[in-house]
């Protein structure tokens, strides 16, 4: 181990959801001092060959952390990007992220969301399920970040809907409503909304073609995509 090196402690990125984990990363290494405040980051190449994520998903990583200013893109002969001092108002706004209340709601949600989605695979769906559930999944394709939250929610609420199990709806949108509270403090990621869009299809296809097993491991990989960015942005 090279001790005393940023790449001594910088985990590399270890799931499907490279671009989210990439941001928990750079931003646990920011706020524990691997990167100090005011120096510049390693260069793009070897960040991304210790994070063991291509450049262009460091680069649309490194793009959100600058509009959400933790880092700042300087040109010329002393160029390259910096961490700054402190966020901006879009990171500043709201509550805190409660570090216990963040783990009981991630925790809650990973047994509960999971759960429904495999029921809803294994139901015998008639054509107005199959239909409620592509209706939400176009909603939330559709929606621009003004309306993409309460959609997001909507669809996975569908999932939890197609379990015929009412205690499992009502627990899902208890753990949706929680979430969203907490995303609600964080900005609203581009790219993490484009992954999850995608996720949301090979779901709903999980779904509706019958597969419990992927529809779990689905829900699942889903989840901790946002679970990986709650973990960057908590203090």
């Amino acid at each position: 181990m090279d001790f005393g090196h940023p790449y001594a402690v910088l985990r590399p990125v270890r799931s499907g959801n490279a671009f989210e984990e990439t941001i928990e990363h750079l931003l646990q290494a920011i706020k524990v001092g691997l990167f100090p405040k005011g120096d510049k980051l390693p260069p793009e190449r070897e960040l991304a060959v210790h994070l063991g994520v291509s450049r262009a998903t460091l680069r649309d990583a490194l793009a959100e952390l600058q509009r959400a200013g933790f880092i700042e893109v300087r040109r010329g002969r002393y160029g390259g990007t910096y961490i700054l001092d402190s966020p901006t108002e879009s990171v500043e706004k709201g509550e805190i992220l409660d570090p216990e209340a963040c783990h009981d709601a991630l925790v809650f949600r990973s047994v509960v969301e999971p759960a429904a989605a495999e029921l809803a695979a294994t139901a015998s769906l008639s054509a107005p399920a199959r239909q409620h559930l592509q209706s939400c999944l176009a909603d939330v394709l559709e929606a621009d970040e003004s309306t993409y939250r309460t959609r997001d929610a909507r669809f996975h609420i569908a999932v939890a809907e197609l379990s015929n199990c009412p205690s499992l709806v009502a627990a899902v949108t208890d753990a949706r409503a929680r979430a969203s509270a907490l995303l609600d403090q964080i900005p609203l990621l581009s790219a993490n909304l484009a992954h999850s869009n995608q996720q949301h299809v090979a779901l709903a296809e999980s779904i509706l073609q019958g597969n419990p097993t992927r529809a779990r491991s689905l829900m699942a990989d889903h989840l901790e995509g946002t679970a990986s960015l709650l973990r960057g942005f908590m203090p």
